[in-house]
C-alpha cells in the first residue's frame, strides 16, 4: 500500500491531488492516510511522530512523507529504504528518525525532476511520481548516499517536547515510554503530573501521563483537553522527575 504522512490537513484539494497521482500510476495499490495533520511546518516534531507509526504498517509499504516548509528551495529529495519499507520525502530531517531507528538502511538523493514542477507543491509533482515509480519496481534517477549525511540524522533518539496534539487535546511527546519509570513525574511548567495506565484510573478532569498506543509518553486529562488545561502545545518542553 501507499501510506501518506503529511501536514496537508483533510480539507482542501491537496490530499486528493496526491492520491490521484498515485492511483493513476498504481490503481491496484490502496492509499492509506497514516496522518494528515502532522505538526504544520515542523519537520523535527513530525520526524518523531512518523518514526512511532511505521511499525504498524506492512514492510513492503511505500510512504509518501511531506512536511516541507522549505518547498521550492534547493533542499534535496530523498528515497529511504528502512527495514523493508520505502519512504519518499524532503531532506529536512523528516525521515531521519526512521533511518536512525532502522536495522537495515539504504538512502538515495533524488536527481530526477519532472518536466512540470510547481514551486509550492512538490508532494504532488515530485515526490508522488517517485513513489509511483517505486511501486513499479523502478528507482528514478538518483545517487546513493550515506544516511549519516541526511539532515537530522544526529538528532537525539528521544525528544523531551510535545510533538503532536490530537483531536482530543491530548499531548503526545517524543519520549518513548519504555525509558520512563512509572513512578516518574512529568514536569510541565509548574505542574507535576503522575502516571496512570488509562483514563478511567483518574478522576474526571485530572491530568496524567500514560503510554499511548504508539509507545510514546502522552499527557491527557480525563474527559478534558490537556492542551487547554495545561496551556502548552507542540514544541513545549516536558521534563521528568524520578
Amino acid at each position: 500500500m501507499f501510506i501518506l504522512f503529511t501536514d496537508f490537513g483533510i480539507a482542501g484539494p491537496y490530499l486528493g491531488q496526491v492520491r490521484a497521482v498515485l492511483q493513476v500510476a498504481a490503481p491496484a495499490r490502496p492509499v492509506v492516510d497514516a496522518c494528515a495533520d502532522a505538526p504544520v511546518f515542523d519537520a523535527r516534531a513530525s520526524a518523531y511522530l512518523l518514526a512511532s507509526l511505521v511499525s504498524f504498517y506492512p514492510t513492503d509499504s511505500i510512504w509518501l512523507a511531506v512536511v516541507d516548509p522549505g518547498v521550492g528551495t534547493e533542499r534535496d529529495g530523498l528515497i529511504l529504504q528502512a527495514d523493508g519499507r520505502w519512504f519518499v520525502g524532503p531532506d529536512n530531517g523528516l525521515l531521519s528518525r526512521v533511518a536512525s531507528n532502522a536495522r537495515e538502511v539504504r538512502l538515495w538523493r533524488i536527481l530526477w525532476r519532472p518536466e512540470r514542477l510547481s514551486s509550492s507543491f512538490h508532494g504532488r509533482d515530485w515526490f508522488a511520481p517517485v513513489a509511483a515509480e517505486l511501486a513499479q519496481g523502478r528507482l528514478p534517477e538518483c545517487i546513493a548516499m550515506d544516511p549519516a549525511g541526511m539532515q537530522g540524522y544526529g538528532w537525539a533518539r528521544d525528544l523531551a517536547e510535545v510533538i503532536y496534539v490530537d483531536h482530543y487535546g491530548n499531548l503526545v511527546t517524543g519520549l518513548r515510554a519504555e525509558h520512563l519509570d512509572r513512578d516518574a513525574l512529568l514536569l510541565v511548567g509548574s505542574l507535576r503530573i503522575a502516571y496512570a495506565r488509562t483514563f478511567a484510573r483518574v478522576p474526571e478532569g485530572t491530568a496524567f501521563w500514560y503510554e499511548n498506543a504508539f509507545g510514546l509518553v502522552e499527557i491527557a486529562v480525563n474527559q478534558g483537553r490537556a492542551d487547554q488545561r495545561l496551556g502548552i502545545g507542540v514544541g513545549d518542553e516536558v521534563r521528568s522527575e524520578a
